[in-house]
């Protein structure tokens, strides 16, 4: 199997470094440790769950931003949908709803083929995971992203339109920057909590990290320890993911800290 890092470069063959990493365990007098060639499988795994992760945050922040305008509107056309949205949401356990969007898709696209004679169309279990997780942490982005635009001062909102400035404007030179400073820790928080729902995905038959640890831990009788790897993995994934945080922290609240002094 080929696998290429997302930021280009050159193809690497996983099959070739599984042997190397064995080599060096034998070496190491660590045997007990060996993944026993189940290494390629786990990288592809933890391949599929960052893509799944990132694709979902970009959906949840877009329902997000939308949920958060809608429920700060004057119009209750759209206040009203939004708030049943972000109750019924965050009222539902997650593998609950994952498993009701999930196959209630694969009905109303069914039910829709038929009504068109159209052939039988399957939905892809990483599409759907990407639906499902990013319409469920939509939710949460919503009460983060509203909390923080309404942390912004309204002042500074009044002075932007005093100087002519449109909605679109606004938002982009004026709220988003400030709104940032505040969500960031509620944004954090939501990432970790739905890179880790994406261990849910597995049950709809997505190949991720978790799913490829218990085959690789079924077929050895070592379930306990492919389980362990796949922790660390997601620790990684999570110490990664603070320091991003931290930087993305400091770059937006630069200026608050200054006057804070």
């Amino acid at each position: 199997m080929l696998w290429r890092p997302p930021s280009g470069g050159r193809f690497f063959d996983c099959h070739r470094f599984d042997p190397m990493l064995e080599n060096l365990l034998q070496n190491l007098g660590l045997p007990a440790f060996s993944l026993q060639g189940f290494g390629p499988l786990l990288l592809q795994g933890t391949w599929m769950t960052l893509k799944l992760s990132v694709l979902s945050l970009a959906v949840s922040v877009l329902l997000g931003l939308l949920g958060a305008s809608a429920k700060l509107s004057s119009h209750k056309l759209l206040r009203i949908p939004a708030q049943l949205y972000t109750t019924l949401i965050r009222g539902v356990p997650d593998l609950v709803l994952m498993l009701l969007i999930f196959y209630s898709l694969q009905t109303w696209l069914t039910n829709l083929t038929d009504a068109m004679d159209w052939e039988y169309v399957e939905i892809n279990p990483f599409s759907a995971g990407v639906i499902t997780l990013g319409f469920i942490y939509g939710a949460y982005f919503t009460e983060t992203f509203r909390g923080a635009i309404l942390s912004v001062p309204r002042g500074q909102v009044e002075a932007a339109t005093a100087y002519g400035l449109k909605r679109g404007q606004r938002f982009r030179y004026v709220v988003f920057p400030q709104m940032m400073r505040f969500a960031l820790p509620g944004i954090g928080n939501n990432w970790m909590v739905m890179l880790k729902a994406t261990a849910l995905v597995s049950i709809i038959g997505l190949a991720d990290l978790v799913k490829a640890a218990q085959d690789a831990g079924k077929s050895t009788y070592q379930l306990f320890f492919f389980l362990v790897v796949a922790a660390l993995i997601y620790l990684a994934i999570t110490s990664a993911s603070n320091f991003v945080l931290r930087r993305l922290e400091r770059h937006y609240g630069a200026g608050a800290r200054e006057a804070v002094r």
